[in-house]
């Protein structure tokens, strides 16, 4: 299919499909809206996007900005109706059925449907978000990979903390420091307790920065020197240094 965008009818289209979704959670997704001229726009280049299955976050966060990138989109983070066209596009990727052929949209509409206006939310979008992160961190997209590891459409804890503030995500220091606390590499996933809300799990290290920032110039320090100001707490996922 060619790359389109929708329009403003075509986003308010979307957004009311999620929202019945909510309430109907077998309706299928209106794809027949992709291509309806009066809803959607056909990019220029009629650049081709070809249905994709994504492992993770990291790998859609590749796709789009390869995708994005190659299609010479002018500011993409800010073309909301360009986001809610592929979030349809991905339905099957950002909303899966369950075992009875329902979906569960979230009560966060900003998963589905992007809000470009609030700097606080744009990153919860689910396509949006791991394109930003592996866009920040495009020389190392792994670096952040305790953000892009799961799948597309469940963030994590640890995404869900840090990326309500570009200060920390975009943060080379911080997303280094945040994978060696708490992924394990040796599975793939996420170390023991890495996903709760106990003592030196990600809400606190998000606390925790957020005032340390008030002292210490975050953006210069290197993740091992944001890991040695942590208090006691993280030991249990802190790697010993040296």
């Amino acid at each position: 299919m060619k790359l389109h965008r929708f329009n403003r009818d075509g986003v308010a289209a979307f957004a009311a499909y999620r929202g019945r979704l909510a309430l109907e959670p077998t309706l299928p997704p209106p794809l027949q809206l992709l291509e309806d001229p009066a809803l959607a726009e056909l990019l220029p280049g009629e650049v081709e996007v070809a249905a994709h299955s994504f492992a993770n976050r990291l790998e859609a966060g590749r796709f789009f900005n390869e995708l994005l990138d190659g299609a010479r989109v002018p500011s993409p983070e800010r073309d909301e109706g360009l986001w809610a066209w592929l979030t349809l596009f991905c339905f099957d990727e950002v909303c899966p059925t369950n075992g009875r052929g329902e979906r569960d949209p979230k009560d966060d509409q900003a998963r589905l449907v992007p809000r470009l206006d609030n700097y606080q939310r744009f990153y919860r979008h689910l396509l949006l978000g791991p394109y930003l992160i592996v866009r920040a961190h495009r020389d190392r997209p792994e670096r952040a990979i305790a953000m892009l590891c799961n799948p597309l459409w469940q963030p994590g804890e640890i995404a869900e903390q840090l990326a309500s503030r570009k200060e920390l995500v975009t943060n080379r220091g911080v997303a280094e420091a945040a994978t060696k606390l708490y992924y394990d590499p040796a599975t793939g996933s996420f170390k023991r307790g890495a996903g709760t809300k106990t003592r030196g799990a990600p809400r606190r290290l998000a606390d925790l920065l957020n005032q340390l920032d008030l002292t210490y110039y975050l953006y210069g320090m290197t993740a091992e020197e944001l890991l040695g100001l942590l208090p006691k707490e993280f030991d249990r996922f802190r790697k010993p240094t040296g």
